[in-house]
């Protein structure tokens, strides 16, 4: 055999390199919020990236940073807002990555409703789901117009933010994504409004990040994770509506009208550079809880977050 051929037929004979396995847990059910990692896995990135990643949703939206803080998941989804609360109460979390660079959250009422002006909550019930980061961001809004929570009555909604708005049973609910339940009304022939927290005296955020332990995670592995969903975000930039094919065909419960508005309206939002962190915006909201009296101190921002491509 000529000594090309006994190197070809070597390196045939070789077995390929065992990809990293890697368990990622959503904050949620599987949603267009989560584009660039379905699209990264269906469009073979993470596998380009020598990656086998595991795609979790939990069982409850409070497991994920428990179980990224255990070491039982590489990476976990969460919102930076919830990140400070619990890196303050001592859980060993740390931002690696951002997956949404912008907030979602916003104050919802109807648009034919008796909520022209925020001031117009006065004496009017409020609608929302998780208490503490909601319940300061709404604080801070109302702070504004020279209200306060005493102002107003504040309901526990669970998770039904846009029907109770619609039935009447609040007049305004905090904590409803701007991409997902003014589209959920508009489908229902109701008009909603949104007032923008980053409008309305809230340092502006990170909506959905990555989270894992410091002291058990593979920065390596994830840098990796972090490059494939990178790209997965420049296709689904440059390519809308075919990045949307590809996501709705993962499962039937994708292939409605609320998902595919929710997928143009997420799109502007991704975080183009997931790795890259603005510390500036950590060190602001850090200091925002701190003086609405949420967390005790405040901590540096190397304590919240890293951009691993800087380690």
């Amino acid at each position: 055999m000529k000594p090309m051929l006994t190197a070809l037929a070597l390196v045939l004979a070789t077995p390929a390199a065992a990809q990293d396995e890697m368990t990622v847990m959503l904050d949620w059910f599987v949603n267009p919020d989560h584009g660039p990692i379905i699209i990264a896995q269906e469009m073979g990135y993470f596998a380009e990236a020598d990656l086998a990643v595991e795609v979790i949703a939990p069982a409850d939206p409070s497991d994920p940073p428990k179980m990224a803080a255990a070491g039982a998941v590489d990476l976990a989804i969460s919102y930076q807002p919830q990140l400070h609360l619990q890196v303050a109460e001592g859980m060993p979390l740390v931002r690696v990555g951002t997956l949404v660079a912008t907030p979602l959250n916003c104050l919802l009422v109807l648009d034919d409703g008796p909520v022209a002006q925020i001031a117009d909550l006065e004496g009017r019930k409020v609608g929302f789901s998780v208490a503490g980061v909601e319940e300061a961001l709404l604080s801070a809004m109302l702070g504004e117009t020279g209200l306060g929570t005493d102002d107003i009555e504040l309901v526990n909604v669970n998770w039904s933010l846009s029907p109770a708005l619609m039935s009447g049973q609040v007049d305004a609910v905090i904590g409803a994504f701007r991409n997902f339940e003014l589209n959920q009304m508009e489908i229902e022939k109701v008009a909603g409004r949104c007032f923008y927290p980053e409008e309305h005296g809230v340092p502006t955020y990170d909506e959905l990040i990555y989270i894992a332990n410091p002291k058990a995670m593979d920065a390596g592995m994830i840098q990796r994770f972090l490059g494939a969903t990178e790209k997965a975000t420049q296709y689904i930039v440059n390519h809308p509506q075919e990045s949307w094919e590809v996501f709705a065909a993962t499962s039937t419960e994708l292939q409605d009208e609320l998902n595919k508005k929710a997928w143009a309206d997420t799109i502007p939002r991704f975080a183009l550079r997931p790795e890259a962190l603005d510390a500036g915006r950590y060190a602001r909201f850090e200091d925002f809880l701190h003086q609405a009296k949420l967390i005790e101190g405040t901590r540096s921002v190397t304590a919240l977050a890293v951009d691993l491509g800087t380690e």
